[in-house]
Order: C-alpha cells, then sequence, then structure tokens
C-alpha cells in the first residue's frame, strides 16, 4: 500500500504548464501571468490634480487669511480628460476637477470647500503648501518597473494596474480541459424519478464543479454504463480532446469494476491502494494517442471528492503554471474525539472557527462514512488524521487542510 504522498508524486510525474495564449483582460483572473509585464509609462502619466479645486502659484497665497484674504482671476476649467495646455501666471487662478491635468506654471491645488468657490474670481483665506494636492507624474510606477511578474495569479486587485499600463489581453497559460467521467448502471440524471436501487449521479456534477472551481475548463461526460464497450468508446472521446480525464466509480474489487478491467489491459494505466480514508483504491496512467493523463477515483461520493482533492486539483494547478498546488494546511485545536484507523491516513470533515482569541478549532461534522454527502457539504476543513493514530482526543492539535483557503 502507497502513501498518499507517494501517490501525489506519480499521478504529478511528467505533468508540465500547458502552452501560453493571450485572452481579455477580464476572462485571466484567476489565472497565471505567463511572462512579466512592464509598464510602457508612467502611473500617473501626468502630474493631475487630487481633488476638485484650484490650480494656483503656492507664492500667491502666502499672506492669506482670514482678515487679509487673497482674490485671484479664474481663467477657466479644466475638467478630467480636459486640455491640458492651459497655463496660468502669478496673480490668476484655474479652477480644476480631480484628475484633470495641472495647467503649466501651477504647483499646487486648493480644493474648492477652502474657498468662497467662486467662478470669475476666486477667494482664499489660507496659504497652500508648494505641491499641495497634486498627483506626480510617476509617483505610483514608473516607465519600465514590472508592475506583475510571471507565476503571479491575475486578482481583482491586479486588473487596474494591468489595465493601466495599456494591456487588453494578458499572457497566461491555457486552462486544461478535463473530462468527467461517471459509470455505473444504477446512475440516473440528476431530476430522474428513482427507482429502488438506481441513484443520481451526483459524482459527475460533482468533479466537473470541482476542476471548474481549480480553473480548468470542465466538462461532464454522459454517464457510462458498465459496459467494457460503452466505456472503451467514451474513453476513445475523452481521449481525443481532453488535457486531463477523470473517472469516478468501477476501480474496486467487484465483478462490474469496468474502469479498472479496461483500462488495465491497456497497459498504462496503474491501479493501487493508497493508504488512505476515505479513498483507498486509486488508478492513474495515460490514454490514447496523445497519451492523455488519466486519473481514476473511487464511487463514494466522499471518497471522490476528498481524492479529488488530494489527486486531481495539484495537477490542474500545475497545468495552469501555479507553483504552489496543494492547499493551505495549519494546525487547529480539536474540540471532540473521534477514531481513526492506525494503518490510513484519516481525512476527516470538519468545520473551521476561528474563535476571538485568534485560536483555531476543528469539529467533525456529520457521519465519517465514504458515502455520508450532507456532512460534505458543510465541511470547511479536513483533518488530517496521521497513519498509525488510532483517535483524537478533544483539545489536540491537529492538522487541518482548509478547504477555503488556495494556498499557503
Amino acid at each position: 500500500m502507497r502513501t498518499v504522498e507517494e501517490h501525489q508524486a506519480i499521478v504529478l510525474a511528467g505533468v508540465e504548464p500547458l502552452e501560453v495564449i493571450e485572452v481579455p483582460l477580464l476572462e485571466a483572473v484567476g489565472q497565471v501571468l505567463a511572462r512579466d509585464v512592464v509598464a510602457p509609462w508612467p502611473l500617473p502619466s501626468f502630474d493631475n490634480s487630487s481633488m476638485d479645486g484650484y490650480a494656483v502659484v503656492a507664492a500667491d497665497l502666502a499672506g492669506a487669511s482670514v482678515d487679509v484674504p487673497v482674490v485671484l482671476n479664474v481663467l477657466g476649467d479644466i475638467a478630467a480628460g480636459g486640455d491640458s495646455s492651459a497655463v496660468i501666471a502669478a496673480g490668476t487662478a484655474v479652477r480644476i476637477m480631480t484628475g484633470a491635468p495641472m495647467p503649466a506654471g501651477a504647483d499646487a491645488v486648493v480644493p474648492v470647500e477652502a474657498t468662497d468657490g467662486g467662478a470669475e474670481r476666486v477667494t482664499f483665506t489660507a496659504p497652500v503648501s508648494e505641491g499641495a494636492c497634486i498627483r506626480r507624474a510617476g509617483e505610483d510606477v514608473v516607465a519600465g518597473e514590472t508592475v506583475a511578474r510571471a507565476g503571479d495569479v491575475v486578482s481583482e486587485r491586479t486588473i487596474p494596474v494591468l489595465a493601466s499600463v495599456g494591456l487588453g489581453v494578458l499572457p497566461v497559460r491555457r486552462r486544461p480541459r478535463v473530462i468527467v467521467i461517471s459509470t455505473g448502471d444504477e446512475l440516473v440524471e440528476p431530476g430522474t424519478p428513482l427507482t429502488h436501487g438506481l441513484i443520481s449521479d451526483s459524482n459527475g456534477y460533482m468533479l466537473t464543479a470541482c476542476a471548474t472551481a481549480a480553473g480548468a475548463d470542465a466538462v461532464r461526460a454522459p454517464r457510462v454504463r458498465d459496459d467494457a464497450e460503452a466505456f472503451r468508446a467514451a474513453l476513445d472521446a475523452a481521449a481525443a480532446e481532453a488535457d486531463i480525464i477523470v473517472t469516478s466509480g468501477g476501480v474496486s474489487m467487484g465483478e462490474y469494476d469496468t474502469v479498472k478491467a479496461v483500462l488495465r489491459a491497456s497497459g498504462e494505466v496503474e491501479f493501487a491502494k493508497v493508504a488512505m480514508h476515505p479513498g483507498m483504491p486509486q488508478g492513474s496512467g495515460h490514454v490514447g494517442e496523445r497519451r492523455v493523463p488519466i486519473i481514476t477515483l473511487p464511487g463514494n461520493p466522499v471518497s471522490s471528492f476528498i481524492s479529488f482533492e488530494l489527486f486531481v486539483r495539484p495537477v490542474i494547478r500545475r497545468m495552469l503554471g501555479f507553483e504552489s498546488l496543494f492547499r493551505a494546511t495549519e494546525p487547529a485545536v480539536a474540540l471532540e474525539e473521534w477514531h481513526s484507523s492506525v494503518a490510513k491516513a484519516q481525512y476527516a470533515r470538519a468545520v473551521l472557527e476561528v474563535g476571538d482569541d485568534g485560536v483555531r478549532r476543528v469539529r467533525p461534522v456529520g457521519g465519517q462514512g465514504s458515502h455520508m454527502m450532507a456532512g460534505l457539504a458543510e465541511a470547511t476543513a479536513l483533518v488530517v488524521v496521521p497513519v498509525g493514530a488510532d483517535r483524537v482526543e478533544a483539545g489536540q492539535t491537529v492538522t487541518v487542510i482548509d478547504l477555503n483557503r488556495e494556498t499557503p
């Protein structure tokens, strides 16, 4: 029986980031930059006002006070995006709006609320410092500065600077196309009335959703009966267009475990027992002329979910170009006790809470059976109980995988 870490190394072996493509700026959110981005111009690209007010020569207001106000002629207005050719001389002012370019000759801006708001003549009752309320060209980013680096994840916070340096498209790694195949005579489409012995294909939908959330272009193939020819046909179709194939079910020791029987005959897919609960039966390898990676997951829904987290999600992230492949782990204090298998690492569904004292605490949720989906829906974390431990005590510090955090 191999360890989880050994199986992760096997499924990741030979997997490389996909080719670089250019996508529209907003389509790149959540993807990894493939090249550095260098600013071709400074930000701001010109001196501009940070306030609605009046552009002035600071020296003109040196003696201004309530008792001795200074009155200047207003030459005109400059709006944001307006004409930047205006020139003021000593003894004059220009009304200016936030973001508007500074007129030549002006060296300060007085906010409108510090004046009488005059349109032709304006009164000032206090001096102003040179440079006040001016955003200088290049004070944020200088021309030639690297504003984003290869390997950075494009987020809603990086979009403004990327747009500001003129990028309408970004170089990113192509999203891997993941095709999910569910197998089993017992499966029916969700929404179909169930008769005795039938179940809805929850795994197909769950795994497709998981792959989409991980950043892939995921497709759920039509469910496949426990029939070797039907599975081969579905596999051939998927191998023609997928970057990763994920199957659910048919990998145990049963008489009708079609996935295992067909793929084992190919000689390029290996099946193994992994020392984990839930999710012990696993398989991986390559199929088709394009040698598409295939990862076969067990059919019980919780086993399938946890197996996806541990083995499929890291492969997707590597293809996307992420440096960090695994979710964050952190210590937390167990609020309850529960039993575990000494021979296997347990991945217990749990709710992670952070108290007012900043301490992270976890409590197991729902039954821990591999078929129990209600607890999975509530879980926000997985508690990793290592091989060799037969129980978790209340108050014990445990290792937790935070399902709400992408990376460390």
